[in-house]
């Protein structure tokens, strides 16, 4: 009980202090979670209710993805994010609806190319200083007075 306490603050504060792009990866590493535990639970007719959740778990990311876009703004990336992201959902929808596993695979396949391609994406960095300019200085000792 107190392990889970600890638990949830812990993903709430990691949750709060992320940026954009780590936020993003939490919520692909989620989708993945979601669909390993539904493929596990669709072996068995006597566990279906616990795919269920986690199929509706993985949508209910898929949804948050998709409003966060900025369709205006992101051009034809974001619409193309748009149209993968209902395509995974409508995917799912189906293998949930057939508790057919196979189904999932495609959009594991999806995910975890995204997944990777955001990991891989350079954190923004500080903007380089300049380059100094060469002087006539050579060095040494100057006493001038």
């Amino acid at each position: 009980m107190q392990r889970d306490l600890h638990l949830k603050e812990y993903q709430a504060n990691s949750v709060g202090t992320a940026d954009q792009k780590q936020l993003i990866v939490m919520l692909y590493e989620g989708v993945l979670r979601f669909l390993r535990d539904a493929e596990a639970q669709m072996t068995s007719y006597k566990t279906y209710d616990k795919a269920n959740n986690s199929v509706l778990r993985a949508q209910d990311i898929f949804t948050e993805l998709m409003v966060s876009l900025n369709l205006e703004a992101g051009g034809e990336i974001a619409q193309n994010l748009f149209n993968l992201y209902a395509y995974c959902k409508t995917q799912l929808l189906e293998a949930n609806v057939q508790k057919k596993v196979e189904m999932i695979k495609p959009v594991q396949k999806i995910v975890g190319e995204l997944l990777e391609a955001w990991k891989q994406m350079e954190a923004p960095t500080a903007p380089k200083a300049a380059p100094t300019k060469p002087t006539d200085y050579k060095g040494g000792f100057k006493a001038e007075g």
